[in-house]
């Protein structure tokens, strides 16, 4: 009995460890032919006749965008369909775990507003300041505060000190994930965490005069 005990805690702790890491390779092939799903299986002919071969990649994404949706439905905890801003996804993924610099927009340190103004740029088509305070002032933004209205692409901002009252800015993903910087660094967090929460002070969403330009 102490043996078996003693195995599943073994087991929980090896998933404890591995759910804390991106996922490095799908193990879901797209989109199979009948031959490479025969030769796989090993089986005859006659007993695919009764098999339904499922093409779950009605848009002809190439690999590195369907390992890239992968990867963030299973970071942010939604279904693979809801991740459909490839070049959002895109965009973040390559600066995920840069060391946080203040004022600072490289590989060897990043600020969060910094980034996001070049992700706004870039992904968004949309100019905004570098600071989060100008972020939040900017004509661009439509400025809110509820939570419960938060939609992917949404800047969030922070409050860390009473003379700045906008101290730093997030970008929302989905299912209260944002992509922020802290003393570990540019990652996605948690929203819920209190470290947030007790900081939190509005939010700002691209603005439809903006869009039009």
């Amino acid at each position: 009995m102490k043996q078996i005990v003693l195995s599943i805690l073994i087991v929980m702790s090896c998933i404890g460890c591995s759910s804390k890491k991106y996922i490095s390779q799908i193990p879901f092939k797209y989109d199979f032919s009948l031959a490479l799903l025969k030769k796989q299986s090993e089986m005859e002919e006659k007993a695919l006749k009764n098999k339904t071969v499922v093409n779950d990649n009605s848009e002809n994404l190439s690999d590195a965008i369907l390992s890239l949706k992968e990867k963030y439905s299973i970071v942010l905890a939604v279904m693979p369909n809801k991740i459909t801003n490839y070049k959002l996804y895109s965009y973040i993924d390559p600066w995920i775990n840069t060391p946080y610099k203040e004022k600072s927009f490289s590989k060897n340190g990043i600020d969060c507003s910094y980034f996001l103004q070049s992700l706004y740029s870039d992904v968004y088509k949309v100019t905004l300041p570098k600071d989060p305070a100008g972020m939040w002032k900017s004509k661009s933004i439509q400025v809110f505060t509820g939570r419960s209205f938060l939609a992917e692409g949404d800047l969030v901002f922070f409050r860390y000190d009473k003379d700045h009252p906008i101290s730093d800015v997030g970008l929302y993903l989905h299912n209260d994930r944002i992509l922020a910087c802290t003393d570990k660094g540019l990652a996605i967090y948690n929203f819920n965490d209190e470290y947030f929460q007790l900081r939190y002070i509005g939010a700002g969403r691209i603005n439809e005069d903006a869009k039009k330009k």
